[in-house]
């Protein structure tokens, strides 16, 4: 039995490898040997049937396909095919096959798309959403895409305030393999930011924190502003605002340990909570300069040092002496010195010492500067910021004061400086990636003025005009009794050079009033040009024409003053001037520290009916006194003197009329000579002072952008040209002065203030006027 067994199993084994070498032996040895050319020519594909397209042409789906007619065919061809297909976005399915010697290719092709619309939008408009998806009427139909459009809608309308918004697509299928993508959006409550909480400050006030970053808590005016709405992105932008207010301030070891925004869906409301760590207060320490270049002198750098040892610390400051420093070493000739700082803390003395390196830097070259993103802005606009082209040395310093010049511009929502490697290794490309937004303007409001009532204005200002960079506003204004037209452009950079020319035309068509007896027709024509000499001094100069005819009504009585004038009408004048401006003031809008300084002169004479020259000068300065409490200090002083060089006096309009705008508490016309019956003539002479402090007003919510001042004035205005010929005229050169209280607003509209006066010293001919409503800045 065993014998028969080992008997089996033997046999067994051998039908196994003989059924093995029938199946799998014997036929492939045939195929090899006598039938491998039929096996070639079944693998070869002589044509590509294309099936199922209705729009797209056979020929442009062949294309796609990596197999050609006549070559042999695989598996990987199929693989490659369709994903070249489908990647198109033209397909919905795609389904390759053999049929016989053809390859045949059936596709179904995804809808055309009729239109894309936006249904329940209210406060985000259509073309708004319309800019941001990629869907679009007359384009194939992408589910992918369409996805994608949802995801951006929705994050577009919750950015908007609508946190609790639900958005959904909806796709309608049409006839002719068409279809409606449809947005439906349900924008829902807007979200509010309810608190915003600061914890771990102790220098600084929450109201302080409150004031640097974007965000505000919402407030009665919020619809106005618009700034109590949560943006993830701006949170992320005012922690570096929070930074760099800290850094320049002496705290530099100052950071931001989160930012969280917390929802509360029941209220509909975020709350905000900035938790930072703010560290010890330092001081800059010993300033020394370690210069390994002998090319470069000493002296220079010394002269460009921005900091002094026992300041406070401000890497403001340090970083305005690395600029300075880059820039005259560029302008001594010296391409390549690099300016590294370095600080070294002390952390028992609580003081940084502060070298800088200048060494020569890598030779590299900027090969290209490519400026992305730019749909409206000219090319040429964006790269005129630039202090280096295309084949100069690389400098990161003048790069990043590109940048600070390009988001000055207000052209753009965003501007990003990058580089990547050249062609050679001493080779870069500057990339410049911006978005460009909205400049223009059309505005519609009225106004106040003491001589002419209430006037309202229409205008249109576009401060980016055709891309190019240049300024153009038209307005009009109608008042009881005033017409004004005004045209003004300005090309900031006139044949290619940093100087800013433009012109002013403006026609003003006046009627009497209660201080002015006479009407007039006023016509002007200005140019201008101005250029800057340093960063903080400006040289300016300007002609100007003008054309006035005065006129009374038949029967008024006038002073012999006025009467004079009005015999010399019709009047032009024909004058040159030119001014010096020097400004180093932090926030031209709402200014806490700095100087600003101007000293001007017009000389008429050039043709026209006038001869005189015209001097005028002013200086403000403003003073921190609390960083905290956010109080600040504000003095000025201005003066003005106007001759006549010719054989005529001075008119009545070449004077100057002062009032409130010179000592508050006065009316427009309110100083200076003035007739028996009351008219004011204007002075030759002015001089005031000022001095006010301002402060935010207890109590209410800083977002609300209100501060209130205290202030005193005094000023006087006069001397006059018609004595001679009336010798009744009032004048007198005493001091005028007031006190008083204002509330300034930083409103949408502007800084606007409110001037409540009380008058100290006045003469009996002055006319006062308690209350004074206009624009806050002087400058």
């Amino acid at each position: 039995m065993k014998a028969f067994t080992m008997f089996q199993t033997k046999a067994i084994r051998q039908i196994l490898i003989a059924l093995t070498l029938i199946v799998v032996g014997v036929p492939s040895a045939i195929v090899v040997a006598g039938s491998g050319a039929t096996a070639a020519q079944a693998a070869v594909v002589n044509r590509i049937d294309v099936r199922g397209n209705r729009r797209v042409d056979a020929d442009t789906i062949r294309s796609y396909v990596t197999v050609k007619p006549g070559r042999n065919y695989t598996t990987f061809d199929t693989d490659e095919s369709l994903r070249a297909l489908f990647a198109t976005g033209l397909f919905s399915d795609v389904r390759i096959s053999r049929a016989g010697s053809a390859l045949l290719v059936e596709v179904e092709e995804n809808p055309t798309i009729n239109l894309v619309r936006f249904e329940g939008n209210e406060k985000v408009k259509d073309d708004q959403l319309g800019r941001i998806v990629q869907s679009q009427s007359l384009g194939i139909f992408s589910q992918d895409k369409v996805d994608s459009d949802l995801e951006r809608v929705r994050e577009v309308v919750r950015r908007s305030g609508r946190a609790n918004s639900q958005v959904t697509v909806r796709v309608d299928q049409l006839d002719n393999n068409r279809v409606n993508v449809i947005f439906v959006i349900n924008e829902g409550g807007r979200t509010k930011i309810k608190n915003i909480e600061f914890v771990g400050n102790n220098a600084f006030g929450d109201r302080r924190l409150a004031d640097i970053i974007s965000h505000n808590e919402s407030n009665l005016l919020s619809w106005l502003k618009r700034d109590d709405i949560y943006d993830p992105d701006r949170l992320r932008a005012d922690e570096e605002r929070l930074r760099r207010f800290y850094f320049n301030r002496g705290y530099a070891d100052f950071q931001v340990i989160s930012a969280v925004a917390e929802f509360d869906s029941a209220d509909n409301v975020y709350n905000i909570v900035i938790t930072v760590e703010e560290g010890d207060l330092y001081r800059f320490g010993s300033i020394q300069i370690d210069n390994a270049l002998a090319v470069v002198d000493d002296g220079l750098l010394q002269d460009n040092l921005k900091i002094d040892s026992g300041d406070i610390y401000s890497a403001r400051n340090v970083e305005k002496t690395l600029v300075a420093m880059t820039d005259a070493i560029a302008a001594s000739g010296y391409a390549f010195a690099e300016v590294t700082p370095r600080g070294d803390r002390n952390f028992e003395n609580r003081t940084i010492d502060i070298t800088f390196f200048v060494d020569e830097g890598p030779r590299t070259y900027v090969e290209r500067i490519d400026v992305v993103g730019n749909t409206r802005t000219r090319e040429y606009v964006i790269r005129r910021e630039f202090d280096i082209s295309e084949g100069d040395a690389y400098n990161r310093v003048l790069v990043n004061k590109a940048k600070t010049r390009l988001d000055a511009l207000g052209f753009f929502d965003s501007v990003r400086m990058t580089t990547r490697p050249g062609s050679a290794p001493d080779r870069v490309v500057v990339v410049v990636n911006v978005k460009d937004k909205a400049t223009g303007e059309f505005s519609i409001g009225g106004g106040y003025s003491s001589a002419n009532g209430p006037i309202a204005e229409v205008s249109l200002t576009e401060k980016n005009f055709l891309g190019r960079g240049q300024f153009l506003k038209i307005s009009a204004g109608l008042g009881d009794d005033v017409e004004k037209y005004e045209l003004s452009f300005t090309e900031p950079y006139f044949l290619g050079n940093r100087i800013a020319a433009g012109f002013d035309i403006s026609r003003t068509t006046s009627g009497d009033t209660d201080d002015k007896s006479f009407d007039s027709e006023t016509t002007s024509f200005r140019l201008r040009a101005a250029a800057p000499l340093t960063d903080n001094l400006t040289a300016s100069v300007n002609y100007t024409y003008t054309y006035e005819d005065l006129s009374i009504d038949p029967g008024t009585v006038v002073s012999t003053a006025v009467q004079d004038t009005l015999n010399r009408s019709p009047y032009s004048t024909s004058s040159i001037g030119y001014a010096l401006t020097y400004s180093t003031i932090d926030n031209r809008k709402s200014p806490r520290e700095g100087i600003y300084a101007q000293f001007r002169q017009d000389i008429a004479g050039l043709g026209g009916d006038a001869e005189y020259v015209r001097t005028e000068a002013e200086l403000y300065a403003y003073y921190l006194l609390s960083e905290d409490a956010d109080i600040v200090l504000f003095g000025g002083a201005t003066a003005g003197a106007i001759e006549g060089f010719g054989s005529d006096d001075l008119r009545i309009t070449d004077n100057f009329f002062k009032g409130g705008n010179l000592v508050r508490g006065f009316d427009s016309r309110g100083l200076g000579p003035r007739a028996t019956d009351g008219e004011a003539l204007g002075g030759k002479y002015f001089a005031s002072v000022t001095a006010e402090v301002q402060f935010p007003l207890p109590l209410l919510p800083r977002s609300y952008g209100l501060r209130a001042a205290l202030f005193a004035d005094a000023g006087t205005v006069y001397g006059n040209d018609f004595d001679k010929i009336d010798p009744t005229i009032r004048d007198e050169n005493s001091i005028r002065a007031s006190v008083g209280a204002s509330l300034l607003w930083d409103s949408p509209f502007g800084p606007l203030r409110a001037d409540f006066a009380h008058v100290l010293a006045e003469e009996d001919f002055d006319e006062k006027q308690f209350f004074k409503f206009g624009v806050s800045t002087k400058f």
